[in-house]
């Protein structure tokens, strides 16, 4: 009779790395010691303590001016920003009126606060049971409107600081070779999904990519084009926002640092606090202000656009119920 098999004891199972949750809170912790700092040496060099200091810093601050100008530009933003999202529905998927998309684009901004990768699914999901299209290729037109955001981003930052080279920091200089990179993959990634490249078949069929196999170099600069009136509407308020706070700036300088900016803030995980700190370092002569400055300007914008969500959200239900039936 053969002796039974050993039986070996079961294999300890492999505990998920933690680093990689631990990240973005260490990133934000960083930023926030960082500007305790640098708050905390100019509080003392003005000779006071850090919450009077700030709270000057706040005081002095003509808040009926600044709502003036930031209320009309996250208005602008938001039409904009649905009038891009019904362009590409409308090339790619189906024909809308601009007013059924405006309540769900204003809508999913509530789920920005979490994640604007978020909402953007939430708008696939959302004109996929009222108007019957596929899933799958709704998210690509959302999938092609942030891949668009990039090269938006990217380009509006090139020439912000090719046109202001001596005045920003060497670590924006590496943008152009950025931009430069990213022509060149685009070039070949607009090869790939038009079939001009005759490899991964497999992969450009996929309904999550219908979009791009469809897009032409017009739909792309197109998007490009119908987003730009609210970079220069950006700059613009921005450096009379900034004004209020005391602290100068030019309209071409605002241009090189705002789309770096926003696509820091955009950007999942820690990037929020890493945008508010990039204010400081852009200025580092005037912490306080700073400090100040980008913490009310990316909350506002968040928290505003939140808001006018929440006024287009019964709408939205309204019509997306009414479409399922």
């Amino acid at each position: 009779m053969s002796p039974s098999p050993a039986v070996l004891p079961p294999a300890p199972a492999r505990r998920a790395a933690v680093w990689p949750r631990l990240l973005p809170w260490l990133v934000t912790a960083g930023c926030f010691a960082y500007l305790y700092v640098r708050l905390e040496g100019a509080a003392a060099a003005a000779g006071r303590r850090l919450l009077p200091y700030l709270a000057a810093v706040f005081g002095g601050v003509s808040w009926l001016r600044w709502l003036a100008l930031m209320l009309p530009y996250c208005l602008l933003f938001l039409l904009v920003d649905s009038l891009v999202v019904w362009r590409v529905i409308c090339w790619f998927n189906a024909r809308l009126r601009y007013r059924d998309v405006l309540p769900i684009r204003a809508s999913a901004y509530i789920l920005s606060i979490v994640n604007e990768q978020v909402s953007k699914g939430a708008i696939a999901v959302y004109l996929s049971r009222r108007e019957g299209i596929p899933a799958w290729e709704v998210g690509s037109s959302m999938l092609f409107i942030m891949f668009c955001e990039y090269y938006y981003l990217l380009g509006w930052a090139t020439l912000g600081v090719l046109l202001q080279w001596e005045r920003f920091p060497p670590v924006f200089h590496a943008i152009p070779w950025i931009a430069a990179a990213s022509a060149a993959f685009f070039v070949l990634f607009h090869l790939f999904f038009t079939g001009r490249l005759a490899v991964g078949r497999g992969l450009r069929e996929r309904p999550l990519f219908r979009s791009f196999r469809r897009a032409t170099v017009w739909h792309y600069a197109a998007v490009l084009a119908l987003r730009s009136p609210v970079m220069v509407a950006a700059a613009v308020a921005y450096t009379l926002a900034l004004g209020l706070f005391g602290v100068r700036a030019s309209v071409l300088q605002m241009l090189g640092y705002l789309p770096v900016i926003f696509f820091g803030a955009a950007t999942p995980g820690p990037m929020h606090s890493v945008a508010i700190v990039l204010w400081v370092l852009l200025f580092p002569d005037r912490p306080g202000e700073m400090t100040a400055f980008g913490f009310v300007q990316h909350n506002f914008f968040v928290l505003f656009n939140a808001a006018v969500g929440l006024v287009f959200l019964r709408k939205a239900t309204r019509a997306l119920f009414a479409g399922a039936r």
